[in-house]
């Protein structure tokens, strides 16, 4: 069997077969530079010479069942660096305990305590839903930034069927939706509304689709289609060339949008 240098993929790879023994956050260097404080909002991630006026807030995947600002530190501070923008990372209650629309909730009221400042909002996967339904609920933010986002919770895209995806089959993305939604029916805002908005997905994830989806929602939209790469593949921050082009895309994004 042909071993992958993709550690992305190998770590889905491997939790598609049952093994959940390579830490997420392994995938990721340490990004060196930031300091790091934490209060009763989170994780604050500051970049040399980055200021407090300007903040992204910074929402962790996961599914809804796991992830947090542990698995999560290295990637924002990665993105933290390449934006050169201070970056608050937070978490919010995982389903069993807590279910729709308790974790929306919970990130606007840390989203509602940065007033006064220019917020951008960051989110990976369900991270990324996190960060649609805050943006289209609160107040307008100065820009979205979604790594791979799931946005269809039904799951209807055709990227499931494509047989590229080694873990994310349509059956277990729905088991996840219906663990989040508890038998609770949203509907989406207007996606129309969405302010600028920068979009990464891979080209072999099954959740592609919702990434053209949004594409196809607003002409506020950016997307970014990386070939040959899978779900939230940004984690893989320094030890992959195209994780560390998207970052660097990403990071850029931020402060020609924030600088306007």
């Amino acid at each position: 069997m042909t071993m992958t240098t993709d550690l992305n993929r190998l770590l889905w790879t491997e939790r598609a077969a049952g093994d959940a023994s390579r830490p997420w956050e392994s995938l990721t260097t340490e990004p060196v530079g930031l300091t790091e404080t934490i209060d009763q909002a989170g994780l604050w991630l500051r970049p040399p010479g980055a200021g407090e006026e300007r903040v992204v807030l910074a929402i962790h995947g996961g599914g809804f069942v796991s992830g947090s600002v542990a698995t999560h530190r290295r990637l924002f501070g990665h993105l933290a660096l390449a934006s050169g923008l201070t970056t608050l990372v937070v978490e919010y209650g995982l389903v069993p305990e807590h279910v729709y629309p308790a974790q929306i909730e919970q990130v606007a009221r840390i989203y509602r305590g940065l007033t006064g400042k220019r917020v951008a909002l960051a989110g990976d996967s369900c991270g990324g839903t996190l960060a649609l339904e805050i943006a289209l609920r609160e107040a307008v933010p100065e820009g979205l930034v979604l790594f791979s986002p799931w946005v269809d919770l039904a799951c209807s895209g055709a990227g499931y069927d494509a047989g590229t995806d080694p873990f994310f089959t349509r059956e277990l993305v729905r088991g996840l939706a219906a663990g989040y939604l508890a038998g609770a029916e949203p509907a989406w805002p207007d996606l129309e509304a969405l302010p600028p908005t920068y979009v990464q997905a891979g080209g072999d994830e099954a959740l592609l689709d919702d990434a053209r989806l949004l594409a196809a929602s607003s002409s506020r939209v950016e997307l970014d289609v990386f070939p040959g790469q899978l779900h939230t593949f940004q984690m893989a921050a320094g030890n992959s060339p195209v994780a560390d082009d998207a970052i660097e895309r990403a990071g850029k994004w931020l402060r020609r949008t924030m600088a306007s």
